[in-house]
């Protein structure tokens, strides 16, 4: 197809069958995707916006994967769906649904029984989360509006900011992004909540 993309450090290729699914078959370069996934993404804000939802609406499955949807699916035509190839990061292909419901159940009893602040739960949420690799693109920004969206509609407080800039096109901040999801990797979630708030 002609699709060519550059990949960036901490970035998943998409497979030549996933590029298949590109639904704007004039898109070329990584640069006309990048803006078109960033349109999508904030007509998915926009979306939620509109709307106030319950913490068990949001930490579902169908909510996991309609807000993928909402971010990706005017450009890939399996935006929403689990990723059907394994991948450099992420739980086999097979576990996909397994290890999201077991995160979303943890999830619901690290609020009910307030095991960790409200900042830390979005983020070790988001952090297990891009983990399981749900989709075959998007995770990382996936998992940070679905961390967002935890924090403020059920604790209340407001977006996170990730650096003020965009992950993909700053590398500074991509250097300080990853180097802080190593340190998760470590079981050190504070650069992780404290590169969220920056």
């Amino acid at each position: 197809m002609g699709l060519d993309l550059d990949y960036i450090n901490g970035q998943t290729p998409i497979d030549e069958d996933e590029k298949v699914g590109l639904r704007i078959k004039s898109i070329s370069t990584q640069g006309e995707l990048d803006e078109f996934e960033q349109q999508n993404i904030e007509h998915a804000i926009l979306w939620l916006k509109k709307r106030k939802l319950k913490k068990d609406e949001i930490l579902s499955e169908e909510f996991v994967r309609k807000l993928h949807k909402q971010m990706f699916g005017q450009l890939w035509l399996w935006a929403g769906e689990y990723r059907k190839t394994n991948k450099n990061i992420g739980v086999d292909k097979f576990q996909i649904a397994i290890q999201l419901r077991t995160l979303l159940n943890n999830c619901k009893y690290w609020i009910e029984n307030q095991t960790f602040p409200p900042r830390e739960i979005a983020i070790r949420f988001k952090y297990e989360l891009v983990k399981i690799h749900c989709f075959a693109n998007g995770n990382g920004r996936h998992s940070r509006l679905m961390a967002d969206i935890l924090v403020s509609q059920i604790f209340g407080l407001g977006f996170f900011t990730w650096g003020n800039a965009n992950l993909v096109k700053h590398a500074d901040s991509r250097k300080h992004y990853l180097s802080a999801l190593r340190e998760a990797d470590k079981g050190n979630f504070e650069p992780l909540i404290k590169f969220a708030v920056s």
